[in-house]
């Protein structure tokens, strides 16, 4: 945002250096980012002044100069060489004096130096309205009006405008700095705090009257919450043109390229007060002024003579006859103001902020009107705004007021009211600050006190503070004007050693995360916004339980995500776009859940790999990952964790074309498997992804926060082997079972290390070798009892399963 300080001190007179100035603003939290010169013609005229001419003389050696001497002011008569043809005695001139430097058509810069023209000297030069930048005619000097003083300063004479323009980082929630005027009420806020008095001027609007009652244009408001105050009034007989000079340097100033007097002041109003307003060319109304919103599909061509179309929530200013501009956002083709208008309809309203955010995000637009009416402006100033426009419109475009102000305002925007505590309010300052400054400073906020008592104030903020709103955002203000450098700090450090658990989350994660990244996984970060077009991938998610964005940046960013996946679908088709095929990726994040109590919150871990399981190398073969690879690294997290009684069950998601869950107990803790070849496709994936989704939020749960030691066994354990025929529908997990069921307190693990199908078997069958450790803690096993184990489970097996060793 960008404030210029001539502008600023019609509000606040002050003669403080700009960058003092400056400093102040960014302590009270508006950041000048910079500070730049503004100068309405390059070089600003400086070292020219009004001279007289005394006497002109031909030159003796040159037939077309004149040598003439010049009186600057003060008895100081130089000797200047000049040959316009138009220079005489007695003329009031603009003269550059010695070490001026003035700029060619080009912007070059050249300087006046003494110098000799035909052996005489010369200490200047009298100037054309050319060389001076302020005109085209070469023709002769610029001669001055004769009633001027002698000496003074050409640029003060021609009204040159010399500023400072503060370019201010302004933050989303200070809707009301956006103008010069709350600029300026914040400034002496800070000035206030440091002991200067200063004023507050508001320009009067008292001359204001109606000349003429001749154009009524009365104004239907359709929907009070949409467009909760609007004011109306039409001005005819005006002279639309170029602005004046002073009109036009206000708003070069500050970046604005000029159009017309009336837009002119329509801008100028905007930046001076924070008031959008918008003029419409009262012939181009039929009947009356309708605010209301139109049917979905409506077309409508905007200023800039694109036709756009309508949604039913566009809040749209219309006549009897259809829309004339998107309110609060952008003015119609058909309606604006033209070089042929002479009556005009002037707009002030106060919009729904969040019916015109929504209208500006549809459309893609972005105004400085949209701006300021989505953050929040002054409902206060609507009316006040109205008049002094048009006050100015008369006089810059003459005119006469032709009707009264209509000012539809059917329920007062209410102030804020809240309580401070004191004690609250010294807290969270960290120091005691004397309550007669606390209410200077709110005095200075335009922050009223209703009540006072030892344990704090009632007060009532105003309705234009609408990022004011509750007592810690009261104490924040009081906090920057008051200084936070102002804030004394012991010399003493005090540290407090925190006692955390050893199985708080981000201990848990940092663990995991190392694990992972030692695995050859990378961490990945998603955005939790996306399409909700995701959800028709899989009939486990379901488009109800969608949460949606009120303000979607788009229709990619919709809502929050469901389910880990997608994203994570969409970061690996970007990296095999990029020739990165050979992917592992993990990523903790949250999924986000509509249901019929609210919303659902949970937090995953989610791991992807796609590709050759290890890089290329010469001795290693080139082999793809595996799901059974992929499920040791899951597995191998859970039991780092210490779950290591896993049980397999099957999965609930349909995202997987095969897969597996792990639980422990009762819980899943996990699902994995190979996603299914139709969701790939979606995101141009040609090769098999593999994905791990965690339930995080069970597994900190489950995690024992007790340390448990156990003695390093004494004695050897031994292992024997099995090679069993099966039939094929056994499977492995129930070998598991009926061993562990078999010999619970000897049996250490069971292991399948071969599996054979194949030719030599009989048909339907297969073969299972598996290896079983036994081991005793408190004595070496003897063979008496090993291979009563051995037979035990050779018997079951082939009672249970029919099988029979090999």
């Amino acid at each position: 945002m960008r404030i210029s300080y001539n502008w600023l001190k019609q509000f606040i007179k002050i003669d403080l250096p700009s960058e003092e100035t400056s400093a102040l603003l960014t302590d009270l939290g508006l950041e000048v980012e910079v500070v730049e010169k503004y100068e309405s013609l390059k070089g600003g005229l400086k070292g020219v002044i009004v001279g007289e001419v005394k006497s002109c003389e031909k030159h003796p050696d040159a037939d077309r100069l004149k040598v003439t001497t010049v009186d600057l002011g003060e008895g100081n008569i130089v000797q200047i060489v000049c040959g316009a043809p138009n220079v005489a005695t007695g003329q009031k001139v603009p003269v550059a004096t010695i070490g001026t430097k003035l700029y060619d058509k080009e912007g070059n810069e050249f300087e006046i130096k003494k110098g000799k023209i035909r052996g005489q000297e010369s200490h200047g030069m009298i100037c054309a309205e050319d060389e001076l930048g302020i005109g085209n005619n070469h023709d002769g000097i610029m001669v001055l009006d004769n009633s001027l003083k002698i000496g003074t300063p050409l640029a003060e004479v021609l009204n040159i405008e010399n500023d400072e323009i503060f370019e201010i980082g302004l933050t989303p929630n200070r809707a009301d700095a956006m103008s010069h005027y709350g600029v300026a009420r914040d400034l002496r806020a800070g000035l206030i705090q440091k002991g200067k008095n200063i004023e507050l001027i508001t320009p009067s609007v008292s001359s204001f009257k109606v000349d003429k009652r001749i154009l009524k244009i009365d104004i239907d408001v359709k929907d009070s919450k949409l467009a909760p105050r609007y004011c109306g009034v039409t001005i005819s007989g005006v002279d639309v043109k170029e602005s004046p000079e002073w009109l036009q340097n206000r708003l070069k100033a500050i970046g604005l390229t000029p159009k017309n007097n009336i837009v002119d002041v329509t801008n100028y109003i905007l930046h001076d007060l924070g008031q959008p307003l918008h003029a419409f060319d009262a012939s181009k109304i039929h009947g009356k002024i309708i605010v209301k919103t139109v049917e979905t599909g409506t077309k409508f061509t905007t200023l800039d003579d694109v036709e756009r179309i309508l949604d039913k929530d566009d809040v749209m200013i219309c006549d009897e006859k259809g829309p004339l501009c998107m309110a609060g956002v952008f003015g119609g083709k058909n309606s604006g103001v033209t070089e042929t208008s002479t009556n005009i309809f002037l707009e002030s309203a106060y919009f729904n902020p969040v019916s015109i955010r929504k209208t500006a995000k549809r459309h893609g637009l972005s105004t400085d009107a949209s701006f300021r009416f989505e953050r929040g402006i002054d409902p206060t100033l609507t009316e006040y705004a109205l008049k002094r426009a048009a006050l100015l419109i008369q006089e810059v475009a003459g005119g006469e007021i032709t009707s009264d102000i209509i000012d539809v305002y059917p329920k007062k925007l209410e102030d804020f009211t809240v309580f401070l505590n004191y004690e609250k309010a010294f807290r969270l300052i960290g120091q005691e600050l004397p309550k007669e400054t606390i209410k200077r400073i709110l005095a200075s906020l335009d922050i009223k006190v209703n009540s006072s008592s030892d344990a704090g104030l009632g007060l009532t903020i105003p309705a234009y503070r609408v990022d004011v709103q509750r007592e810690v955002d009261v104490i924040e203000e009081i906090l920057r004007v008051y200084g936070y450098n102002n804030i004394n700090f012991t010399k003493k450090l005090n540290a407090t050693v925190a006692k955390a658990g050893r199985t708080e989350d981000y201990k848990i994660q940092n663990v995991v995360a190392s694990q992972l990244n030692a695995l050859g996984f990378h961490e990945m970060m998603a955005n939790s916004l996306t399409t909700a077009e995701y959800v028709k991938l899989s009939d486990s998610l379901k488009e109800e339980n969608n949460v949606a964005m009120l303000n979607p940046l788009s229709s990619d960013l919709s809502v929050m995500r469901q389910s880990l996946l997608f994203s994570g679908l969409e970061a690996v088709s970007y990296n095999i776009n990029r020739k990165n095929g050979d992917i592992k990726l993990f990523e903790f994040g949250k999924s986000y859940k509509k249901i019929l109590s609210g919303y659902s919150e949970k937090k995953h871990l989610a791991l992807f790999a796609t590709g050759n399981s290890y890089q290329e190398s010469w001795a290693l073969p080139q082999t793809n990952g595996s799901f059974f690879f992929f499920k040791a690294y899951v597995v191998s997290i859970l039991e780092r964790l210490g779950f290591n009684k896993l049980v397999h069950t099957s999965v609930n998601q349909d995202v997987f074309a095969e897969g597996v869950a792990l639980a422990y107990g009762k819980d899943t803790l996990v699902e994995l498997g190979t996603v299914k070849k139709s969701i790939l496709k979606h995101f141009d994936i040609k090769q098999e992804v593999l994905y791990a989704e965690f339930n995080w939020d069970l597994v900190i749960k489950l995690i024992s926060n007790k340390i448990k030691f156990q003695d390093i066994p004494k004695y050897p354990e031994v292992r024997r082997d099995l090679a069993l025929l099966l039939d094929e529908s056994i499977s492995y997990e129930q070998l598991l079972k009926i061993a562990q069921q078999t010999e619970k307190s000897l049996l250490k693990d069971v292991n399948l290390f071969d599996v054979y199908e194949g030719t030599n078997l009989p048909e339907g069958k297969k073969s299972y070798a598996l290896s079983f450790i036994l081991q005793d803690t408190t004595k070496t096993l003897t063979d008496t009892q090993i291979d009563k184990i051995m037979s035990k489970l050779k018997q079951n097996y082939e009672t249970e399963l029919g099988a029979s060793l090999r």
